[in-house]
């Protein structure tokens, strides 16, 4: 698909279909993800919501969805959209409902269901060709609980589980590159500072069927240790300092969406956030901020221009 709705900033909807006084942090920029993604998507969808921060949005008998909602447990949100799916297959074909009233399985999940305990049931999900889209919103840990490291807690950061002087010693699972060597149908990283390419990649997953995965960075106030107010001016570091590309894998290959071609140095990123301020006091780590820098020069250097 190479044409768009959206091109300008005026073209996004106007209107959200979340509503409004959820028990989400101000700031979240998950939160900031999923408005745009569930926007552009539409409400006839079922989310099967995995355990996390997301949870805490529908308290019965409230909830901020215009559609249906379902909790599952951390691990098992895919078999859960397993389950919507066939069941509103079942319904379909034996005409217990019109075509014009079926709705899409929508996952949506923390990265501590989607990096670590998930992965087995999205791996059956994807063999199976499962007709879903996989909402990821990684804030790098366990948000909800008081920000443990998860498998997508970046190296060197502190965490509730990891406060020593260099933070956090293993690396952020690359779950990008694990959907893909799934050959799903289609893959994107977004991140809601970055409305418009949000947008367009909404727009494309919504027009294919299959197992489909958006990964939103989703900058956290509370666990990563900056204002609120400061969410999307982070969210705008992480893509031009090259921390977090924005790419999308579709037709069997991977396309990089923005290439910052003089990236900002990725300590403009780290100092904003208190879980790095070990960092930088009381005197500047320099051998692990050039580890981390060489990490994300390493990896754009392997990027041939589009």
């Amino acid at each position: 698909m190479s044409e768009t709705i959206y091109r300008r900033m005026k073209d996004l909807p106007s209107t959200h279909l979340l509503g409004a006084g959820t028990a989400a942090c101000a700031g979240c920029g998950g939160m900031q993800a999923l408005h745009q993604i569930y926007d552009v998507f539409g409400d006839k969808t079922v989310f099967i919501n995995a355990a996390g921060c997301m949870t805490l949005l529908s308290v019965y008998p409230f909830t901020p969805f215009s559609g249906s909602w379902l909790y599952s447990a951390m691990g098992s949100a895919p078999a859960g959209a397993q389950g919507v799916r066939d069941a509103l297959d079942i319904l379909l074909a034996k005409q217990r409902i019109p075509a014009e009233e079926d709705l899409s399985a929508v996952v949506l999940t923390g990265d501590g269901s989607a990096y670590g305990m998930g992965v087995s049931a999205t791996s059956g999900a994807i063999d199976r060709n499962l007709d879903f889209l996989y909402i990821c919103y990684d804030n790098e840990g366990y948000g909800n609980t008081g920000q443990q490291f998860s498998s997508a807690t970046p190296h060197g950061a502190k965490t509730a589980t990891s406060e020593g002087a260099a933070g956090y010693p293993g690396f952020k699972k690359d779950l990008f590159s694990l959907w893909v060597a799934n050959k799903p149908a289609y893959v994107a990283t977004v991140i809601g500072s970055e409305p418009l390419d949000l947008a367009r990649k909404v727009e494309k997953a919504k027009q294919i069927k299959g197992p489909r995965l958006l990964l939103a960075l989703a900058p956290c106030p509370t666990g990563w240790g900056f204002d609120p107010a400061d969410s999307s001016a982070i969210g705008h570091l992480a893509v031009k300092t090259g921390i977090w590309p924005l790419k999308e894998y579709v037709d069997g290959r991977v396309v990089h969406n923005k290439i910052p071609r003089e990236r900002l140095p990725v300590e403009d990123y780290l100092q904003k956030q208190q879980r790095f301020a070990h960092l930088f006091r009381p005197q500047r780590n320099e051998a692990l901020l050039q580890e981390i820098q060489n990490r994300v020069d390493d990896y754009w250097d392997k990027v041939e221009p589009e």
